[in-house]
């Protein structure tokens, strides 16, 4: 029998403040036996005096996410209760589920009383002002049931009521387009209020709205006041509403934020504090009065994303002395959000934090900040006793931090970083039996959380910090796969929605601050329009479509979808080539790993094509899963005719693909862009780069995310293990070894010398070279999507081994409950562990002969208890099967000895490690001294090409350059002496 839990509403549990005027239904459902699937459900939806509002009814379906509510219009600021109970595949109906609920907010402008309000002086905007404190009282009457506090601002805020923090989270409003969407957050405050004199207070900071914004030094992009919108609704239990909002009878004042800047940081003297300032009884007779503000409500809209909240607390690992002299603290971890520091002196002490993400020969590496400051101060009070202090509306991105004018010495105790991000909960796990690897998937999670904050930024540290769409649109899928990621990029969609230009362009970033002033140093001659920048608009919502099954968001941004691959037709010429306009390109593309000059680079041209002819097939898609039969065939004909004019432009009939690059062919395989037959001949010529590359890629943004993809997909699944095993530059790997905890912007933020690129452009914290993530769990691990039935409604299993792993083990929480792939590779048997949740179901796919090699729960495969049925084909055995958890073994394969011979394992030194990794070995020392000799060994170790030291060249690559030094028996030799080494344990 089902059971039904974890009922959620728009993606949440029992959320406040929905504006969504027919919210969507989900739940999961569990059962104790194997292939438990819903057949039917009912659900039933309360008001607080228990009548019924809907009732369904006994619905036929298997559906259970997203089912929307189809009773009478709901009221604003109304609970509702809601519970449901279903039928499984015997008809046998469940219990009815615990209640949950959802709370309407105010629906519309109309229903806000409120005015908006700013302190009653002038100020000069052209720098960071004081943070005004705001406040007034009012008193409660006897018999309140209940308190709920809408608010927002123009700029960010902080609410305060009868002295205690309204809310757990941080830098709302958040940001939004704010001229066509301002959100505004729901409390529930009934605790806080109390029978008689009450007072409600809030901060204010510039933050996005009028902070410093964009790498042009720019502030004020959306205005120049800061202003408060709050109302407050009680309810008493004779049914009455008494409404207190903000208006005129409201007083204002600066407080002890002297500076707050999301770029610059903040600076806050205790000294200034007001205590008691939000609590009644408070005397505020010299504070100034507010003015009203003529500012639209019609934009206002309830929080549809998760909030920005603080999540772990770090402590620093070290504190030590750098050789400038200055105490740096290293909390080992590269990571977003602020400092709360603890000190105790003297009234005036100013304590200093300056963040950096990384040290250079022992001291703070501040460069690659530009304009941004990242820096706290903290003007002690004195008092005698502890003072604590954390900041309120900034955020830096750093490990490092330097610490001036503390009084005494700090010790570990008096520092915890605060980590900041979207409230986005966790979803998926990755691990393996490769250390290397594990802290790949680490630093990618890291650099999602440090660059989810609010919105999909490109970096959390420097003066830019935006919303990239190239960036978000080559990640999305792996995001998907770490987080519930859904309403997040809801809300991000509606901006890209809103300030798309009318001709379809997509702006590069989102919200769209380019576009307010001359902020571009990129020679670019238009803030939109860039290809695979663009394209966001249509591969986000289809991802979050596949992902979560959210059809609403599909037809939300379908007009969107239309409106970028309309502009994409009408920019390409009258032969469907896109030729025209500024495009990015293969961003930050790794050029001239071999020693010819100069390398290939994959023309604008072929990327823009590609990726025009891909989202017109995404977009036939879309409308086909809408019912817009007419523009499903019409999109697909257009998807059509523009791979032709690809292949007839840059396609050869030998498979050849533009200038040979590995992103031409990583593109028109991954796209689907080539004819059938063309495909094994352009598959090959791609797997032949990557080993002519000596197996690094050569890809950047836009090539980068289907790579390793491409090559699984087409069979060349050993080189797309050698790409990820690769440990020197470029590679996924190098950064690891280089220390790095998130992922890097550039393949070499740091060269393999110690020094580093250039600073112009070199975070520390860059999430789309993560996309590879989504390899990991979709094809290591083995988890698919079938998008026929989006959410994991069907599950795809079909890891593939390989790369020297042992074991890998994946979890992901779907939208109908925790999948699990789990195999391990021992001597005698590969062995797959398989869970799949109640409602869903499975297809496996594993490497056999014949059924008869194959087990499941120590049985020989058979139809019943959960397997719908099995098959061999292909040497492989595919088998379906329903809910519940599975035991598969597959014998007789020798995937043992065949995972012994692969070319390179990461952290193993072979003919692929770079001369320097080898020099720090004294094993590989002695082996390259004995066959090469001490002095060849050491004209190697100072030699040069082009620039580049042959000691960050691979063995392999050294062989080529000088074969008659480094002949194939000597390398075979060499490399025999490490793998004897690495058998042995040295």
């Amino acid at each position: 029998m089902l059971t039904p839990h974890r009922l959620t509403c728009e993606y949440f549990t029992d959320p406040l403040g929905l504006d969504v005027r027919q919210p969507r239904l989900s739940w999961v459902s569990s059962a104790n036996e194997r292939g438990a699937r819903q057949t039917a459900y009912q659900l039933l939806v309360n008001s607080p005096a228990d009548s019924v509002v809907w009732d369904s009814g006994k619905v036929v379906s298997d559906s259970s996410v997203q089912v929307p509510y189809g009773g009478p219009a709901l009221q604003p600021s109304q609970r509702y209760y809601w519970r449901v109970r279903l039928w499984d595949e015997r008809d046998a109906a469940s219990e009815w589920s615990a209640a949950a609920f959802w709370e309407m907010g105010l629906l519309d402008g109309a229903n806000w009383q409120a005015e908006w309000i700013t302190p009653d002086w002038d100020e000069d905007v052209s720098q960071p002002q004081p943070a005004p404190l705001l406040r007034r009282n009012f008193s409660a009457a006897s018999g309140l049931v209940m308190a709920r506090l809408y608010a927002t601002s123009l700029g960010l805020y902080e609410l305060w009521l009868n002295g205690q923090r309204v809310g757990e989270a941080v830098l709302t409003p958040g940001w939004t387009s704010y001229d066509h969407h301002l959100q505004y957050q729901t409390y529930d405050v009934t605790a806080l209020i109390c029978e008689g004199p009450n007072a409600v207070g809030a901060i204010l900071g510039d933050g996005w709205y009028r902070g410093y914004l964009g790498f042009a030094g720019r502030r004020n992009l959306y205005g120049e006041r800061l202003a408060l919108l709050l109302q407050l609704h009680l309810k008493y239990d004779d049914g009455h509403l008494e409404i207190v909002g903000s208006d005129t009878h409201w007083r204002a004042t600066s407080g002890p934020i002297q500076m707050s800047d999301i770029y610059l940081g903040e600076s806050y003297d205790a000294r200034q504090e007001r205590p008691g300032w939000d609590q009644t009884g408070y005397d505020d007779k010299d504070w100034h009065g507010v003015r009203t503000l003529e500012h639209t409500k019609d934009i206002l809209v309830a929080q549809i994303a998760p909030p920005v909240r603080r999540h772990e607390q770090l402590r620093p690992v070290s504190i030590s002395r750098s050789p400038k002299g200055e105490t740096i603290l290293d909390f080992g971890q590269n990571m977003v959000g602020w400092v709360r520091l603890r000190a105790r002196g003297p009234a005036g002490t100013t304590i200093t934090l300056r963040h950096a993400e990384v040290l250079q020969q022992g001291n703070l590496y501040t460069e690659n900040l530009r304009k941004a400051a990242q820096t706290t101060r903290y003007t002690l009070k004195g008092t005698g006793a502890a003072e604590v202090f954390e900041p309120h509306f900034t955020f830096q991105g750093f490990q490092y931090v330097a610490v001036e004018g503390f009084p005494g010495e700090p010790t570990l105790d008096d520092f915890t970083g605060i980590v900041l991000h979207s409230d986005t909960l966790p979803t998926g796990t990755f691990e393996c039996s490769n250390a290397l690897i594990n802290q790949l998937q680490h630093n990618i999670v890291w650099g999602q959380k440090g660059n989810f904050v609010d919105v999909p930024t490109d970096c959390p540290q420097r003066d830019e910090r935006l919303g990239w769409t190239g960036d978000a649109q080559v990640f999305i899928r792996t995001a998907c796969f770490n987080m519930n990621v859904a309403a997040f990029f809801t809300k991000w969609l509606r901006d890209l929605r809103a300030d798309q230009l009318p001709n379809g362009s997509v702006p590069h970033v989102v919200p769209d601050v380019l576009a307010r002033g001359p902020a571009l140093t990129l020679n670019v001659s238009t803030p939109a329009g860039s290809a695979a920048w663009g394209d966001a608009a249509v591969i986000c919502p289809w991802t979050i479509y596949l992902c979560y099954g959210d059809t609403r968001l599909l037809a939300e941004q379908y007009p969107s979808m239309v409106g970028w691959v309309e502009y994409m037709r009408r920019q390409a010429d009258e032969d469907y080539v896109w030729r025209q306009g500024f495009h990015f390109g293969d961003w930050l593309d790794y050029r001239g790993f071999e020693a010819r000059l100069p390398a290939p680079v994959t023309n604008n041209e072929i990327i823009a094509t590609a990726f025009f002819a891909y989202c017109a097939e995404l977009l036939a898609n879309a409308a086909r899963v809408l019912g817009k039969a007419s523009d499903a065939e019409r999109y697909a004909d257009l998807a059509h005719k523009v791979k032709a004019a690809f292949n007839a432009e840059f396609v050869t009939a030998t498979g050849r693909v533009g200038p040979n690059t590995q992103t031409a062919y990583v593109l028109a395989l991954h796209f689907d862009l080539l004819p059938e037959q063309v495909r094994p001949q352009a598959a090959a010529r791609l797997a032949e780069e990557v080993r002519k590359n000596y197996y690094h890629l050569t890809t950047g943004f836009v090539g980068t995310p289907y790579l390793c993809q491409v090559l699984s997909r087409y069979g060349y699944i050993d080189e797309a293990y050698e790409l990820l095993n690769q440990e020197s530059y470029p590679s996924w790997l190098y950064p690891v070894k280089k220390g790095a905890t998130t992922i890097w912007e550039r393949w070499d933020g740091i060269k393999p010398d110690g020094s580093f690129q250039d600073a112009g452009m070199n975070s520390f914290n860059h999430y789309a070279y993560g996309a590879i993530g989504e390899w990991l769990y979709g094809v290591v691990a083995g988890l698919e999507i079938d998008p026929a039935e989006p959410g994991y409604k069907h599950v795809l299993c079909q890891p593939q081994p390989g790369g020297g792993l042992t074991y890998v083990r994946a979890t992901l929480d779907s939208p109908y409950g925790v999948v699990v792939s789990a195999w391990e590779l021992t001597e005698a048997d590969f062995r797959l562990s398989l869970t799949v949740p109640a409602n869903a179901r499975a297809t496996v796919r594993l490497p056999a002969q014949s059924l008869t090699a194959v087990t499941e729960g120590g049985q020989p495969i058979a139809v019943g208890n959960g397997i719908n049925s099995a098959h061999v084909a292909n040497n492989l055995a595919i088998i379906e099967v329903g809910s519940g958890s599975y035991e598969f073994v597959t014998t007789g394969l020798n995937l043992a000895q065949a995972m012994a011979s692969v070319r390179h394992v990461a952290g193993r030194l072979d003919r692929y490690s770079t001369l320097r990794d080898l020099l720090s070995s004294e094993v590989a020392k002695a082996a390259l001294s004995q066959h090469l000799g001490p002095a060849v060994l050491q004209a190697l170790d100072s030699a040069r090409v082009m620039g580049v030291s042959l000691k960050d060249m691979p063995l392999v690559q050294l062989a080529d350059l000088a074969p008659q030094v480094l002949t194939a028996e000597k390398l075979d030799a060499i490399e025999a002496a490490l793998r004897g080494a690495a058998q042995g344990g040295n």
